[in-house]
């Protein structure tokens, strides 16, 4: 694949107005959320829950690309289509989780290292004969009492640009992600250094094993307050403390950084993506998001594992999808969410 297709694809997945659909859970993951609404995970009920993600009428107006799992970018709509070709004939790109999840990190207790460089060559070069366009890595940085370590960003940041590196020789756009994770009682300002210490870190390593920025996407949280702290950041701060983390340490060359919700809840990560384009209208490139469970959450609870209940979900999936679509122009209104 030539560097024009990479450019190509690289602008889609932040085209103006729209983001990224993360559909990527884990069968761990995913099963947890089932728990939540009392559904049996199985291969079907996990294949009729992401064939109303991806089918979902309108999407492609608000979503870019979708990032699949394993088991779902071989799965097909009831009708045969294989999810891939039901996703490229409503134009959004398939992408494709290619990490094999965060393992304790020798040494460093409580921390974590992102795992699955083993065979990844082999596995992306089958991912994008499935039809796959970009894929993802997720590492993951835990704040708490004298962590994280500099060797535990080290690590996973070495692992992102190898992973990325073999994402561009495979034909593939690499989505990075390192999740400064909000779970702790710290205060915004904590998060905004370790963020700023890991996005520093990782695009030294990105250059360090000749990675094109220009054809990389990065995905990384919002800076706010942990979850467990007593004061919790007001969004003008989550808006300001972000773009400035940004700014300090983000390539102007990159073609545009995607949000992960994080936890947020669905309105809230909307409100703070908003803020951000509404106040910085001349940043260097595109902010948009890449969220799940604020975007899949309202949508999982109406559908409930029910057949019937598919078109009422797919309504309130696009409902969320067109709010955020709304909120990487710096348009969204929170009165949307009165009247829907």
């Amino acid at each position: 694949m030539s560097t024009n297709d990479l450019t190509g694809i690289a602008q889609k997945m932040v085209e103006k107005g729209k983001g990224i659909l993360a559909i990527d859970e884990s069968t761990g993951t995913i099963k947890k959320r089932f728990d939540s609404i009392n559904v049996e995970s199985t291969e079907e009920t996990r294949r009729a829950y992401r064939e109303l993600l991806i089918t979902t009428p309108g999407g492609n107006d608000y979503v870019s690309g979708m990032i699949l799992y394993d088991e779902t970018i071989r799965q097909k709509t009831a009708d045969g289509t294989p999810f891939t070709k039901a996703l490229v004939d409503q134009g959004i790109m398939p992408g494709i989780k290619v990490d094999t999840g965060a393992k304790d990190l020798a040494g460093h207790p409580d921390e974590k290292v992102t795992e699955g460089l083993d065979g990844l060559r082999e596995r992306l070069n089958e991912y994008v004969e499935l039809g796959a366009k970009f894929a993802k890595w997720r590492a993951v940085i835990t704040i708490g009492d004298h962590i994280p370590s500099q060797a535990c960003i080290e690590a996973n940041c070495h692992a992102l640009a190898r992973y990325a590196a073999l994402c561009q020789e495979a034909g593939l756009v690499p989505m990075v992600e390192p999740e400064t994770l909000m779970d702790a009682d710290n205060t915004i300002e904590r998060c905004f250094n370790v963020t700023e210490r890991t996005l520093h870190t990782l695009f030294d390593q990105l250059y360090r094993q000749g990675v094109s920025i220009e054809h990389t996407i990065l995905k990384v949280n919002m800076v706010v307050s942990g979850k467990q702290c007593p004061t919790q950041a007001e969004p003008d701060q989550v808006a300001d403390l972000t773009v400035k983390c940004l700014k300090n340490t983000v390539p102007a060359s990159l073609p545009g950084i995607v949000f992960l919700s994080g936890g947020q809840s669905a309105a809230k990560a909307t409100e703070h993506l908003n803020l951000m384009n509404r106040k910085y209208t001349d940043l260097p490139w595109p902010l948009s998001f890449s969220y799940g469970r604020a975007l899949q959450e309202p949508c999982l609870k109406a559908w409930s594992g029910n057949p019937d209940n598919v078109q009422e979900a797919q309504k309130i999936l696009l409902h969320r999808e067109k709010c955020n679509g709304l909120a990487t122009l710096g348009k969204y209104d929170a009165s949307a969410e009165k009247a829907a």
